[in-house]
């Protein structure tokens, strides 16, 4: 979890989620509400970003220009891959 300054917010939830997480936060999930509820958060953040950076991927890989632009960088520094180590420097 976050050392960073908190902000108290409001939200609504299902009640059923609200009790579902009072259930998994006795059982010892987490130490409170508000961090099992921020754990969750974060792991949703997280996987959201990724996802857009996965579509992101997907996008360059289908264009013509970035996959040429690729190619030309690659084959720039090819040389640079059969060098042995502390030449070139």
């Amino acid at each position: 979890m976050s050392t960073k300054p908190k902000r108290k917010v409001t939200y609504s939830l299902p009640e059923e989620l609200i009790e579902d997480i009072a259930c998994v936060v006795r059982e010892g999930a987490a130490p409170s509400y508000s961090a099992f509820v921020e754990e969750a958060l974060t792991e949703k953040v997280r996987a959201a970003r990724e996802e857009a950076l996965a579509a992101a991927f997907g996008q360059a890989a289908a264009d013509p220009a970035f996959l040429a632009d690729v190619e030309e960088t690659m084959e720039a520094f090819r040389h640079a891959d059969n060098e042995p180590p502390g030449e070139g420097e």
